[in-house]
């Protein structure tokens, strides 16, 4: 790996009267010019981890580093350094566009001249030209979305923190989001993203490290954590069970030649079918198991209301290493 951008070291942070520490000892490191995915259910770490990186909450215990400075000691250049996407529109709503992009630059000390091009080129950049003079309550989800990365980068960070860069867009700007992140780390940004959405997180990270209860579980590729996991493909099942439950049968399910693992994912919710979600991660063709899998359903007096073929993902890890319940 290259110099790090991003530097955590035995990072704890507890909170008066918690139960628990919000972060328990975290360390890993960011490489220049990286898309480093920081991924956990609700409440796992993340969102302190992130607040002690870009300054805002102080860590008990521990150490990080953003750009080779230290967040506490150097925490005003280490802001210099660093920009924030946030997932909820916090532009300036008495500010048209441009306005917004320029007022942030000037913040940062950038010169007029200098703050007035770098607006203009972003603002191309980002397909927004025509939208430089309306105001943030005219602009769509996907829009605002680009104008608060266009604002980011005005005043030319190292390191950019974006969380849930695409909730709620259309594909089309999703997609474009996308390729403007691919685009900041061939130009040397290194990202730091976090997202619930496991696809994003495998298409953009070059790493990802899953975190939960403020402890690091995972930190690997995206690709070297899905092949971590048994099996080369997966049959899933939809299934009503009968009179024995569905730990009998998907303990029998297991049994089965071929099949490595077999788990209960989840009980549909309301409205939906009442039928259980099994997952069988399997070491051959899925399609050649699917009769011996069918026959051993109907031996346990299920049946069978919906089959998938598929491979293990990112959230498959995911929830292998975090658990299936509701946070």
């Amino acid at each position: 790996m290259t110099q790090a951008a991003v530097e955590v070291v035995d990072l704890v942070k507890r909170y008066a009267k918690a139960k628990s520490n919000a972060v328990d000892g975290l360390s890993f490191e960011v490489a220049e010019g990286e898309i480093f995915g920081l991924l956990g259910p609700n409440g796992a770490g993340k969102t302190t981890t992130v607040g002690v990186l870009t300054t805002r909450v102080i860590a008990t215990e521990g150490s990080a580093r953003v750009a080779g400075l230290d967040v506490v000691a150097d925490s005003v250049a280490v802001c210099a350094k660093l920009a924030v996407v946030p997932q909820l529109n916090n532009l300036d709503r008495s500010l048209g566009v441009r306005d917004n992009l320029v007022f942030h630059a000037a913040y940062h000390g950038v010169g007029r001249a200098e703050r007035n091009a770098r607006a203009d080129a972003l603002l191309e950049r980002m397909g927004l030209t025509e939208k430089a003079k309306k105001v943030a309550d005219d602009l769509s989800g996907g829009q605002a979305q680009r104008v608060m990365i266009a604002r980011a980068l005005m005043h030319r960070p190292e390191v950019l923190f974006l969380d849930e860069p695409s909730t709620g867009l259309d594909p089309q700007a999703r997609l474009f989001v996308h390729d403007q992140v691919r685009a900041l780390r061939d130009e040397g940004v290194t990202v730091v993203l976090t997202t619930h959405d496991m696809d994003e997180a495998h298409k953009l990270s070059d790493r990802v490290g899953i975190v939960d209860h403020g402890k690091l579980l995972a930190l690997d590729t995206p690709d070297a954590l899905v092949r971590s996991l048994p099996g080369e493909a997966t049959i899933e099942l939809t299934v009503e069970p009968g009179p024995s439950g569905a730990e009998p049968l998907t303990a029998a399910l297991a049994d089965l030649d071929d099949v490595v693992n077999a788990e209960s994912l989840a009980r549909g919710g309301p409205g939906e079918s009442p039928g259980v979600r099994l997952r069988l991660y399997v070491s051959a063709d899925p399609s050649v198991l699917l009769a011996p899998v069918v026959d051993m359903t109907r031996r346990h007096g299920a049946t069978v209301q919906d089959v998938s073929l598929g491979t293990p993902s990112l959230e498959d890890v995911f929830i292998s290493l975090t658990g299936k319940d509701l946070r």
